[in-house]
């Protein structure tokens, strides 16, 4: 029964099955993400003398100091004797298995994500949930697609639809979750990915909302513009925090490349250090620092503590992550530009007191800013504020925030997004151009020609008739049980009309034959591609499976047939010619 539901997800109609597995991708991501929260929440509930989540403030001092320190060297002992790709967790984690493994998320790592950010976020470290949570929920496609044994371009759609799940789920922000999908993870916009996209990021809101209700998670950070004359402040505004997404991203790096060569635990052990000395001078950077951003909504911070809080956070984030600690930096560059922007908004509020607009709208500009410009996804930052303020007159001063925060930390200092920035800080390559979005959309399961028969390399002549009375388009020649060579039907037809013998040999007979190698029926064109180039060979025959030490073989790839999905004269054939 499994095998005839494997069957389905493979061969049967594309856009009803993702529907489906897009809507039960967005049910166990956001599942799994309110677990996490939930699990996070009462941790610290039972651990804090008050009861309450995220009361660092009320903590003893040395609860302060030795709570994060403890953290970082409980995680670094459980993570300490790991390869370095067991330890990956994050938002880079999920970009490098799609860049590199087509989306197969080993569910062991989503097992340390969860453990390792939730003692970092209970430890008071300063990272976000969100991070981990799209990890989470990536997995969570990635293994529905892998227990279903769907083709490689649908796992991606999968990991894209829990990714989107999640923020939904983590933000209340479903339209928010689909850009951040297509923006940040899958990098590339397609309208077959959008409706599954969707589908799941709505079930994840629907389910966020039945648990943790329906209110925006910054409602009280809504506020408008309160006189067109502003305009030249925001694009200062965006200017000054362009530069501080180039300090955040150059504070990672450098960060990433400390104490490189020491113990994984001593590493994470020194960011709790960090931490817990900032969280003597300021509690609120501890932990996720959402309170401190409700402190901007009443004007409760002055403006030195607003400029101390972004300082602190920008450096103590990324060096927490930098340092190995599986926490998110999505919220906290969301605290970093709230904090900056309040401060610019106090500031503007002294020069031009009957013209400036309140410390609270300035914020949500500045995270609108910070976000678009770290991670190089305007759309998804500015639907994020829209929908966790509520408020839609944020957004013609929120675009043009992030358009001059993004010319002046990509154009002008010419720093990578965010995350791949870590990725390449990791010595791994990155490539999404057309060609390779195009061709990792489509399974060699929907290009490969199946009017093909297989056999052996000496048959009779008489079998090798009776086999072209099928009128195959190929024969795949077998010598010694595996597979070695592939010619056109054609030629064998011609070989037969004039072979005298009563046996042929199928390597000898005149014919255009081609050497072949195996690929998987999963694998996407893309793979199909390299595996022709790094195999040197002109052909694939696709396999799959059925059973133990039973494989079927379902069909053939050539470069034409590639080259009838895309049209690739140069980039697939110029090499060969």
């Amino acid at each position: 029964m499994l095998e005839k539901i494997r069957q389905y997800f493979i061969f049967g109609d594309s856009a009803a099955k993702l529907y489906g597995l897009a809507i039960l991708t967005g049910l166990l991501a956001s599942l799994i993400i309110i677990a996490f929260r939930l699990f996070i929440d009462y941790g610290q509930i039972l651990l804090f003398p008050s009861g309450v989540v995220e009361d660092f403030e009320n903590l003893p001092w040395h609860w302060i100091v030795g709570l994060p320190i403890l953290g970082g060297l409980l995680i670094g002992l459980l993570l300490t004797g790991l390869k370095p790709e067991q330890r990956n967790t994050g938002v880079v984690h999920v970009i490098e298995r799609l860049t590199s493994h087509e989306g197969r998320l080993p569910w062991q790592n989503a097992v340390r994500q969860f453990i390792g950010a939730s003692i970092a976020l209970m430890t008071g470290h300063s990272v976000g949930r969100e991070g981990p949570s799209v990890h989470l929920g990536a997995a969570s496609g990635s293994q529905l697609a892998s227990f279903l044994d769907l083709p490689n371009n649908s796992v991606r759609i999968l990991v894209a639809c829990g990714s989107a799940a999640a923020i939904a789920a983590s933000f209340n922000t479903p339209i928010a979750g689909v850009i951040f999908a297509m923006e940040v993870i899958m990098m590339e916009y397609h309208i077959a990915s959008f409706l599954p996209i969707i589908l799941a990021s709505v079930t994840g809101t629907v389910i966020s909302r039945v648990t943790f209700g329906e209110t925006a998670v910054f409602a009280n950070l809504s506020a408008d513009m309160q006189s067109l004359w502003e305009i030249p402040y925001i694009v200062l505004m965006g200017v000054v925090i362009g530069g501080l997404a180039t300090l955040f991203i150059r504070s990672l790096d450098f960060f990433s490349q400390l104490f490189k060569q020491r113990p994984f635990w001593l590493r994470t052990t020194f960011a709790g250090v960090l931490v817990g000395l900032a969280g003597l001078f300021m509690p609120d950077v501890m932990g996720m620092s959402y309170n401190a951003i409700s402190g901007i909504s009443m004007n409760q911070i002055a403006l030195s503590a607003l400029l101390i809080l972004m300082l602190l956070k920008l450096f103590l984030s990324t060096a927490c992550v930098g340092l190995g600690i599986p926490g998110g930096l999505i919220g906290p560059t969301l605290v970093v530009g709230a904090s900056a922007g309040a401060a610019l908004g106090v500031i503007g509020a002294f020069f031009f007191p009957d013209l400036s607009s309140s410390m609270t709208f300035y914020a949500v500009i500045g995270m609108c800013a910070m976000m678009g410009a770290t991670l190089k996804a305007p759309l998804a930052a500015l639907m994020a504020m829209l929908e966790l303020t509520g408020n839609p007159n944020i957004i013609l001063p929120g675009m043009l925030a992030i358009v001059f925060s993004s010319l002046v930390n990509h154009d002008y200092f010419k720093q990578d997004a965010l995350f791949l920035k870590l990725l390449r800080t990791r010595g791994l390559d990155f490539r999404n151009d057309p060609v390779t979005q195009t061709l990792r959309r489509i399974s060699v399961a929907n290009a490969m020609q199946r009017n093909f028969i297989i056999m052996s390399r000496h048959v009779s002549t008489q079998a090798a008739v009776h086999a072209l009375d099928s009128n195959p388009d190929w024969v795949l020649i077998k010598e010694d049980r595996e597979p070695v060579a592939l010619m056109p039907a054609g030629d064998l037809a011609r070989a037969v009309s004039t072979e005298e013998q009563e046996e042929m040999d199928l390597m000898q007979i005149p014919a255009n034959r081609r050497n072949v190698h195996k690929i998987s029926l999963h694998t996407s064109l893309h793979e199909a591609v390299q595996s022709l180039e790094s195999h040197h060979v002109e052909a694939l025959y696709v396999t799959r499976m059925t059973a133990p030490m039973i494989e079927r073989t379902y069909g053939i790839l050539t470069r034409e047939t590639i080259e009838s999905h895309y049209q690739l004269p140069y980039a697939v054939t110029a090499k060969h010619q």
